[in-house]
């Protein structure tokens, strides 16, 4: 639990090292529920987790992912890329089959706690030229480093504050989730992370609708999720129709026009290989797979710069209609999940939904070992932050 807490500490001071901290925790748990139970118990458990239907779709995605590999360029760099989305999943997992977690409210106010300061820090930096990270002699000196930091924080800001103002624990806890939330939304837009202001701007808005009407925000999410997933192989020529100029010129900070013209080149990627796609993995040197062949001269080039910038689009690339197809399965099961719950507990997490689906219609590599840490810490919380509540073990 302590390695969890520090988590937003350690992203601050080493942007990737989320993975690391989820998976020292993970480790931590393993030997505690060892030391504790029969391993018979901890399979049981962990068969009632992998037979849920979303569980299901995501392993089915995960194996082929897996298979898509034998057809990768570079078999060893997309079974890199592999691990390193597989391994905060599974580092996730252990905890949250292991029995023994727990949050608590003093718990909660620790993490929020750490994560006031981690933003603090960020600021104070972002503020001062990077001081403490020269003083430190560690790390990258550009104020982009912070992007990743900034999402992570806002990741686990949301569960954290709902925690704090949802229990009876009266007004203190209440004036740490307030200010949890005003220092997290000033660290996202005093940063450069463009993903993790689209991020706020989704989530306040999805949250608040939600408490007031749960039935038209899920519908509206998964109408929006769908249609996004759906069209990601033509997200370019789509964006370029609906956006005009004079909005994309003013759009310099985002380099909106920039980030269309990778879209149509990985578009072009999508639609060359829609069903199998170009293989796991792929999109950091798409440029010098076979498919580049098949991409009009003009978007080629662009196939170079690492990612689509689009995490639908990615999957859409690298694993054709199959994986896009699973991972849509996916997020439609979790909303018809979050649909049973009560509007208290549904409207937070429908709300990182959201925003971390948003986050993934703008961000970067969608398998970076980063974001799922992020993602699976943050649904750790919320999981079982429902259960003392209402009694159901996979909250």
């Amino acid at each position: 639990m302590v390695c969890l807490v520090l988590m937003p500490l350690a992203v601050w001071l080493a942007n990737r090292s989320a993975p690391l901290m989820l998976g020292l925790a993970a480790a931590a748990f393993l030997g505690a529920t060892l030391l504790s139970e029969p391993v018979a118990v901890s399979i049981a458990r962990l068969h009632r987790l992998l037979t849920a239907p979303v569980a299901l779709a995501i392993a089915a995605f995960l194996a082929w992912a897996l298979i898509s590999i034998g057809w990768s360029h570079k078999p060893s760099a997309s079974l890199q890329a592999w691990g390193e989305l597989i391994l905060p999943i599974v580092f996730a997992l252990t905890i949250a089959v292991s029995g023994r977690w727990r949050p608590t409210p003093l718990l909660f106010r620790a993490l929020a706690l750490a994560v006031i300061v981690a933003a603090v820090l960020v600021m104070i930096e972002l503020a001062s030229g990077l001081s403490q990270r020269a003083a430190l002699g560690t790390g990258k000196m550009m104020t982009f480093v912070f992007n990743r930091p900034a999402i992570v924080l806002l990741l686990l800001a949301v569960p954290t504050a709902h925690a704090l103002w949802s229990r009876p624990a009266g007004w203190p806890d209440r004036a740490l989730a307030a200010l949890l939330a005003v220092v997290v939304i000033v660290v996202v837009f005093r940063s450069e992370s463009e993903a993790a202001k689209l991020g706020v701007l989704v989530l306040v808005p999805c949250w608040t609708l939600a408490a007031l009407a749960p039935r038209v925000a899920l519908a509206l999410t998964a109408l929006a999720f769908v249609l996004t997933m759906a069209i990601a192989p033509l997200l370019g020529p789509t964006a370029e129709k609906l956006l005009p100029s004079f909005v994309l010129n003013r759009l310099d900070v985002m380099s909106a026009q920039a980030r269309i013209d990778i879209w149509d080149s990985f578009g072009e990627v999508a639609r060359a290989r829609p069903i199998a796609g170009a293989g796991f993995g792929t999109s950091a040197t798409m440029h010098e797979h076979k498919v580049a062949a098949e991409v009009s001269a003009e978007h080629r080039t662009l196939l170079g710069v690492g990612h689509p910038h689009d995490m639908p689009l990615q999957a859409w690339a690298e694993t054709g209609v199959i994986g896009a197809g699973l991972l849509t399965l996916a997020g439609l099961f979790l909303l018809a999940r979050l649909r049973q719950l009560p509007v208290a507990e549904l409207a937070p997490r429908l709300a990182l939904f959201a925003a971390a689906f948003s986050i993934a219609t703008v961000g970067h590599g969608a398998w970076q070992g980063w974001w799922i840490a992020g993602l699976g810490a943050a649904i750790l919380f919320f999981a079982m932050d429902a259960a003392p509540r209402q009694g159901d073990a996979h909250g």
